[in-house]
């Protein structure tokens, strides 16, 4: 049996055990299987060492850096073959792309789209933008995260491909005119990857505890939500970061959150930050 196919024996088996039991009728669908991994890929690392990688860490989707000239950049040759390695190894490739400034500049955002859309190598859009980067965010909130959620709005109707967004863990704490921001985030978004960034699993101010608000919001919208581990150094948040502890205790943190979130319907695996980031760990 192929790679590809086990993986969804092991969905659908978990989708039937789970609606026998009841633990989502709510929602409509089951968490991911235990050990649902994606990553961020921001470099031009050489598509057989990122493939042989994610196959090896059980990776089934790469967030892939593309630039807006990806048609006239150098690019495409070895996008495309990491597009025929990942097809091969049944992972599923996702354009990831964002600067703060596209929460007002929706068109740079929708140029960015409409050339990784015209590549036609991709199965989504995964969307990095964080309105809270800009000077705006705190002279005028409002106006801010409006036209962030306006963006998101016109990047789903703009183009074919679902629209994935990186979201922070607090956004469920924002109101924006009388309205939750995460809601109102999760309304627009096709499903989210909450960057949940803490280095133990389960307890408190854990991954899975700072993302509990998110899960709870995305059953509730029937929608997915994905969890965020961080490997790369951050000199502001050393809690935030598995840089310390090292690729064993990432693997056991994982593997936590992978319990933790067996009654959780939205759960759609977990995304670590990112592929040199995690490779770079010590063992």
């Amino acid at each position: 049996m192929s790679r590809g196919s086990r993986i969804w024996l092991v969905s659908l088996l978990a989708g039937v055990l789970l609606t026998a039991s009841g633990a989502n009728a709510s929602a409509g669908a089951a968490p991911a299987p235990p050990g649902t991994r994606a990553m961020w890929l921001w470099s031009d690392a050489d598509p057989t060492e990122v493939v042989s990688w994610a196959t090896l860490h059980d990776v089934t989707e790469i967030f892939t850096y593309v630039d807006t000239t990806v048609a006239t950049d150098g690019s495409l040759p070895r996008l495309r073959e990491l597009k025929r390695q990942a097809d091969l190894a049944g992972v599923r490739l996702s354009a990831l792309g964002g600067d703060e400034s596209w929460s007002t500049d929706h068109a740079s955002a929708l140029a960015w789209q409409k050339a990784v859309t015209a590549t036609k190598l991709f199965a989504g859009l995964h969307i990095d933008v964080e309105p809270y980067l800009l000077p705006a965010w705190n002279t005028n909130r409002n106006a801010t995260a409006n036209a962030y959620l306006t963006l998101l709005q016109r990047l789903r109707d703009a183009g074919p491909l679902a629209v994935e967004v990186d979201v922070p863990f607090w956004y469920g704490t924002i109101t924006i005119s009388g309205k939750n921001l995460a809601t109102e985030t999760l309304r627009r978004a096709s499903a989210v990857t909450v960057m949940s960034y803490r280095d133990s699993g389960t307890g408190p101010n854990s991954i899975y505890d700072v993302s509990r608000d998110w899960l709870t919001r995305g059953a509730a919208a029937g929608k997915r939500v994905r969890l965020g581990a961080e490997t790369r150094p951050l000199a502001d948040c050393s809690y935030c970061t598995f840089v310390e502890e090292g690729a064993t205790a990432l693997g056991d943190a994982l593997a936590r959150v992978d319990g933790a979130t067996r009654s959780a319907p939205a759960f759609n695996g977990i995304a670590v930050h990112d592929y040199d980031g995690w490779r770079a760990l010590s063992s």
